[in-house]
């Protein structure tokens, strides 16, 4: 295995039918307390220009701030933000994007996404919100997290801009191929949050077996399998530098067909990890 920087050509672009290229890794900071600046800037150093964030997982100072101390050209960094369930009403949502883009230091960010979808929310209104965020040039490119089927068909209707990205989560033990299939219909790029299970890779013998077959790590080979779907990136997350290199060089090898097969029996009906009662939608709609 190897931690060596990646040249930002290294890394295979996904690219939605709007124009949106997004690197097909990137360094997720969900993990809290175990996203720093310093993080964030050897995330960059070692070759990462997608990075994700959001308001709801408290870490947009510590994006900003690395981001600064990077030192990479902003216009090189594909930077996403989310808006969180509590602020989807117009009003809300303008005034979290604005709180979002002073915190992350910065006039915009590439792809702006509603966080979790609520029952009771207006979905026509929130996406006229969002669309008008990008109208504002607030953000590049919008998207949606956490949607189901018909939520998403239904805030492709309603936005008046053209969406770019849908994510959720997808792991080896989830089969998320039915969403994947949505997605590549309607021109957007499937963003996996959770691409390592919450570590729960790594007692997966299938994923070491074929990690020890290419010298890679069972994290290393999970990732692979994410982004060797079509239209497909991942956000791992984590604190250590030798770690997000680590799962950066997964751009850097190929899993054959049998290979991608044997990873895809992994999936079970109960392999989701993520699903908040109350804002969770109905997966299977």
């Amino acid at each position: 295995m190897t931690t060596t920087a990646l040249r930002t050509a290294d890394v295979p672009i996904a690219v939605a039918a709007t124009g949106a290229r997004i690197p097909v890794i990137g360094y997720g900071t969900g993990g809290g307390g175990r996203v720093t600046a310093e993080t964030v800037a050897a995330a960059l150093a070692c070759g990462y220009r997608h990075i994700d964030t959001a308001r709801k997982y408290g870490t947009e100072p510590q994006v900003g701030a690395g981001l600064k101390a990077g030192g990479v050209p902003r216009d090189e960094i594909f930077l996403t933000t989310k808006v969180s369930h509590e602020n989807l009403a117009p009003a809300d949502f303008e005034r979290s994007t604005m709180e979002s883009l002073e915190t992350l230091g910065t006039d915009y960010v590439d792809l702006l996404m509603v966080h979790w979808p609520l029952p009771t929310m207006d979905l026509q209104a929130t996406m006229g919100a969002l669309a008008e965020m990008k109208r504002r040039g607030f953000a590049r490119y919008i998207g949606v997290a956490n949607f189901n089927a018909t939520l998403l068909e239904e805030a492709v209707r309603f936005c008046p801009e053209p969406l770019s990205a849908l994510q959720v989560e997808f792991h080896p033990f989830l089969d998320q191929s039915r969403m994947q299939a949505l997605c590549r219909k309607l021109g957007l790029v499937f963003v996996s949050y959770c691409p390592l299970a919450r570590g729960r890779v790594l007692d997966a013998p299938v994923l070491a077996e074929i990690a020890a077959a290419h010298g890679r790590t069972p994290s290393q080979v999970a990732l692979r399998y994410i982004i060797q779907h079509e239209g497909v990136a991942a956000i791992p997350g984590s604190g250590n530098p030798e770690r997000i290199a680590e799962n950066l060089a997964a751009a850097t090898f190929t899993l054959s067909e049998d290979e991608m097969a044997r990873i895809a029996a992994l999936a079970r009906p109960d392999g989701r990890l993520v699903s908040p009662a109350g804002r969770a939608p109905d997966w299977a709609a």
